[in-house]
């Protein structure tokens, strides 16, 4: 690809990994609009990294207050709300994990134009609905193992394309009385040994064959979606509270109308 498609690539994957809009939804428009050919797993994988080190830099403090609370509940058996919190979200992990490695070639099969379309227009009514609704009553230290279990399974549900990592595990945290604000900050944080997860298993395959990788554009593509991931974490934790999720359901909604229409016209 050229640096200008691989800049255009990561500047998308960067702003929508984290916002509820479906980040698939967005990289297939190039292709759709333009007739750009597929990035390839090398580039998905670098620009995957560039939101990873985004969201660890954002949250480094509490990234390093959960890690060091974990380490002492297994070593020094201290229970602390920080502890209970890193437990929560490696437990909220494993359905993604499981489901990933048993049935990802079967929701690669379903990576489709119309089944990106569907499902980012079913998820956004789905996310508006459930934020009219939501009770706002908790915040992310007071998740249970229930709790955790559920948004797991939400996002385990968000290897299907075009639903939206984020936007899962978002909807199903206000589901459960999460106020938008920590059902975001959680969401944030489990996205991280997950897309760790994820990049290492993909990264496998890519250095067993360093042929497949383009090394210009994959350090563009790191570097411009890092940037463009910290700007959006910053801005959508500061406005969540005041705007809640509506515009974001809105956006899908037309947008996946918007698929729809380009797929089947």
């Amino acid at each position: 690809m050229s640096h200008v498609e691989a800049f255009i690539l990561a500047l998308i994957q960067g702003f929508t990994e984290f916002l509820p809009i479906s980040s698939s939804a967005h990289l297939i428009l190039p292709s759709e609009v333009l007739g750009w050919p597929d990035q390839g797993t090398a580039f998905d994988v670098a620009i995957h990294v560039g939101s990873l080190m985004a969201v660890m830099i954002y949250f480094r403090h509490e990234i390093v207050t959960l890690l060091s609370a974990w380490l002492k509940s297994i070593f020094k058996k201290e229970s602390s709300r920080e502890s209970h919190l890193a437990w929560m979200i490696i437990f909220s992990t494993i359905p993604a994990c499981v489901f990933g490695l048993f049935i990802a070639d079967f929701m690669d099969a379903l990576r489709s134009s119309l089944v990106i379309a569907t499902t980012t227009l079913i998820f956004g009514v789905l996310l508006w609905w459930v934020d009219v609704r939501a009770t706002q009553k908790q915040d992310e230290y007071q998740t249970t193992a229930k709790q955790a279990w559920l948004i797991g399974l939400a996002q385990a549900a968000a290897l299907i394309p075009g639903t939206s990592r984020s936007g899962a595990t978002m909807t199903a945290a206000l589901y459960l009385g999460f106020t938008r604000e920590a059902a975001a900050r959680f969401s944030f944080l489990m996205s991280i040994p997950i897309i760790l997860l994820a990049g290492g298993y993909e990264a496998i395959a890519l250095v067993q064959d360093p042929s497949l990788m383009d090394w210009n554009a994959m350090a563009l593509g790191v570097a411009t979606s890092f940037v463009s991931a910290l700007i959006c974490i910053h801005l959508f934790l500061g406005i969540i509270s005041r705007m809640g999720m509506a515009p974001f359901a809105i956006y899908r909604v037309f947008l996946g109308i918007g698929l729809l229409v380009m797929v089947l016209g």
